[in-house]
């Protein structure tokens, strides 16, 4: 990565004499303080040349063709834009970089919950976010979208279906000339985008994100690229693991959380809707076809650049890694960024190397440099709190898929994970116990408990990498008529990682504030500035899967079992990318509840393994030959792990009941 700085740092109360002093217009990053005349040497680079307090901001309203709340009208969605007033004056056409999102009004953008603000006139003030403070003067227009039934656009919200799409995708259809915009809600009034060349760039986290990947899934023409962050591509796996509950509630609970105060009086109707389509027990229906994203991946045109928390608990890493693995089929351009965080964006735990690669990111895929990005390594993933490694494709194409199996051991549920087959007639049993949860049955891996059958390693003579998405097949004898089974892996050993479960999901937000790009009275480019929150652990979840063992005969419809029979169900895990070191031991868990992250059954079954039928298909870098070497000859057990939880860690909190929680 380019080592020039990008931000200027400042503290609150040089940031306040600075906002009162000429407009905020001093605090240009340092690339932008350089001005105006191109790079001398390197890849060409967009520069700060345009002014951003004298910048256009205007809002447009942009029919959808749709009717969502039955007026008997086409629903108008609201599009807040600001673009540099230069290049119009000259002739010039623009780009546009789009962020749609329910949360504008409701819950606020980012690490401090900014809200879009308007000036008595109604043009918009504040947008939230850098995306404009940093891209409008670098030649870039930036349009931010409420979806149907949010801030200031009709309709209604209905959860990642036809009209979220439609929102967002009528904009790029109106700024290629395809759709009719107004200048006011009601009004007659044309407005056109002439400004515009129409490639646009589509960026948001978590919702936001959602939406650019359904966008995506339409085929649009004028999308060129997306930047999914912490992003859903199935909302039936946002609510569900294969059947077993993740929320107490559905999408007609977050529809109501973010509608504006109007459309909840006009969309009882459609909330009546998504409840129905989205029944308690975990049947799939056609409401949850037209929000999955995945079976549309052929239809992607635009690249994709993929972030992702790998210990995200809000918005899983199952939902990248079907996405990712769809689009690789397909074979659409891609990059990734895996970070040890949960539900974080990139600005606010590796800001000046993020703020670079999307720079040079947009100004590849939306002005057509030559700037060497598209060869650059696919992926970059967090090995230790703030510690990058690279890869040239992801997962690395020595990664294969190889089987490993559970064994009996020396004590009760304290078994052995090999290439071997378990004896015929080998089992391990376990009660559901919703009071445990993952770090808890992680601390006992070593020692006989009633709540889980564990299977561990020896020690490994050397590194051994996962990379990429894995699954569990487990034969299952229940008790009772319903039982959830959980799959985790565990590294055994003691490092040092980021906090995935305080509150800031791995960050500390910090007093002082960095600039990126330039500012307004009305609208800052400084923000808080964050460092790694740190636990040191002596041992790391590194994946887990959950579901309904009823799901055994179909994925999409649960059903009653019979107590005493056996059923084989394969679980699906969330990919990840770690490396177990040399010396600490790899682990698998299967379990019931795993507490906060599913919801119980409605039983308390007692459950038996048949090791010989239970498997896990994990992605080694290098193969079943990669293992093979790791678990040969002795290593010496770097640390002897308490039976007590996790050292350091924060045990996983309730599940956040919306994408993006408190820090959307």
């Amino acid at each position: 990565m380019p080592t020039r700085a990008r931000g200027t740092r400042l503290t609150y109360r040089s940031l306040v004499v600075a906002a009162v002093a000429a407009l905020m217009a001093v605090l240009l990053s340092p690339a932008g303080a350089q001005g105006a005349s191109p790079r001398r040497s390197g890849p060409p680079e967009s520069r700060p040349v345009h002014s951003y307090e004298n910048a256009v901001r205007e809002s447009v309203w942009v029919d959808t063709g749709l009717d969502g709340d039955g007026n008997g009208r086409n629903d108008r969605v609201a599009v807040d834009i600001v673009r540099p007033r230069e290049p119009a004056l000259r002739g010039h056409k623009v780009p546009v970089i789009m962020d749609a999102s329910p949360y504008y009004s409701c819950c606020g953008r980012g690490n401090e919950s900014q809200l879009k603000t308007y000036g008595a006139d109604g043009r918009p003030v504040q947008f939230p976010l850098y995306y404009d403070n940093y891209f409008v003067p670098r030649g870039y227009a930036f349009v931010a979208v409420d979806l149907a039934g949010t801030n200031r656009s009709d309709g209604c919200v209905d959860v990642g279906g036809r009209s979220d799409v439609q929102s967002a995708k009528a904009v790029i259809d109106w700024l290629n000339g395809r759709a009719r915009g107004y200048t006011t809600r009601t009004g007659a009034e044309r407005a056109t985008a002439g400004w515009s060349n129409g490639r646009t760039g589509m960026i948001g986290k978590s919702y936001d994100g959602t939406v650019a990947n359904g966008v995506a899934a339409t085929g649009v023409d004028g999308l060129r690229t997306i930047v999914p962050i912490g992003a859903i591509s199935s909302w039936y796996d946002y609510y569900f693991a294969q059947g077993a509950p993740l929320y107490g509630g559905g999408p007609d609970g977050l529809s109501d959380y973010v509608e504006s105060p109007g459309a909840r009086d006009r969309c009882a109707a459609v909330q009546r809707q998504l409840a129905d389509g989205a029944p308690r027990t975990g049947d799939w229906t056609k409401s949850w076809s037209e929000r999955d994203y995945v079976k549309n991946a052929r239809k992607v045109r635009a690249s994709v650049f993929a972030v992702h928390g790998m210990q995200d608990l809000n918005v899983r890493t199952k939902h990248l890694g079907q996405w990712w693995d769809a689009l690789a089929d397909r074979g659409v351009e891609r990059k990734i960024w895996l970070s040890q965080t949960g539900h974080v964006d990139p600005f606010d735990y590796r800001r000046a190397d993020w703020v670079d690669t999307l720079h040079r990111w947009f100004d590849h895929y939306l002005l057509g440099y030559d700037n060497g990005i598209d060869r650059e390594p696919m992926a970059d993933i967090e090995r230790h709190p703030d510690q990058w490694s690279t890869d040239r494709v992801w997962p690395p194409r020595t990664t294969h898929t190889t089987t490993v199996r559970p064994g009996s051991g020396s004590a009760p549920g304290v078994g052995t994970l090999g290439l071997r087959p378990a004896r015929p007639g080998a089992t391990e049993t376990f009660t559901d116990d919703p009071a445990q949860d993952e770090t808890r049955w992680a601390a006992d891996l070593d020692r006989t408990t009633s709540a889980k059958a564990g299977f561990r390693t020896a020690p490994l003579t050397r590194d051994l990498r996962l990379s990429g998405s894995s699954t569990v097949t487990a034969t299952a004898t229940p008790t009772t008529s319903t039982a959830h089974l959980s799959a985790v892996l565990v590294d055994i050993g003691p490092d040092t990682i980021r906090d995935y479960g305080s509150a800031g999901e791995g960050i500390t937000t910090l007093a002082d504030r960095t600039c990126w790009g330039a500012s307004t009275v009305g609208d800052s480019s400084c923000f808080k500035e964050t460092r790694a929150a740190t636990a040191a652990v002596d041992r790391t979840v590194l994946s887990r899967g959950w579901a309904d063992l009823g799901t055994y005969a179909s994925a999409g419809k649960g059903r009653p079992l019979t107590p005493g029979r056996a059923y084989t169900l394969t679980i699906q895990l969330a990919a990840t990318d770690h490396v177990v070191p040399a010396g600490h031991r790899l682990a698998l868990i299967v379990a019931g509840t795993d507490r906060d992250l599913i919801d119980p059954p409605d039983s308390t079954p007692t459950l038996t393994l048949d090791l010989a039928r239970t498997s896990a298909k994990l992605p080694f870098t290098g193969g079943a030959g990669a293992f093979v070497r790791a678990t040969a000859g002795s290593a010496p057990v770097t640390a002897t792990p308490r039976a007590v939880h996790s050292e350091g860690v924060t045990p996983p909190r309730p599940a956040h009941r919306i994408p993006g929680g408190s820090r959307s």
